[in-house]
């Protein structure tokens, strides 16, 4: 176990959102996401896993499926294993975000992990 502190690792850059990893382990990844106005992560789905977005500062929109919400400090979006989702800045204030995925789809395979068979 450590401690951090995620105001320490925000960053800004001009191009394209930062996604600054604050931990991860063979079960989970933690980043702070930091976006400009203007910058998204552009909806996608994760099979098998579960995302959350936590807003630390500014204002984004979350789209989870077809919904999509206005979401300021304190507020958090999820999305369920497959569900599409996203975020954008449409303000014209930063965002920092607090952004967990599990399982983590970076960790390495288990060592003990059996093959998948090919036996019906």
């Amino acid at each position: 176990m450590s401690f951090l502190d995620a105001r320490a690792a925000v960053r800004f850059a001009a191009d394209k959102l930062q996604k600054v990893n604050l931990f991860e382990t063979a079960h989970m990844f933690c980043d702070v996401y930091c976006l400009e106005p203007g910058q998204a992560q552009k909806p996608h789905a994760h099979e098998g896993a579960t995302k959350f977005y936590f807003v630390l500062e500014g204002r984004v929109r979350a789209s989870l499926g077809a919904e999509v919400r206005e979401l300021g400090p304190g507020e958090l979006a999820w999305s369920a294993p497959g569900e599409s989702h996203g975020v954008e800045n449409a303000s014209s204030a930063r965002a920092v975000l607090l952004v967990a995925m599990s399982p983590n789809p970076n960790a390495p395979a288990s060592p003990n992990a059996s093959p998948k068979s090919d036996a019906k």
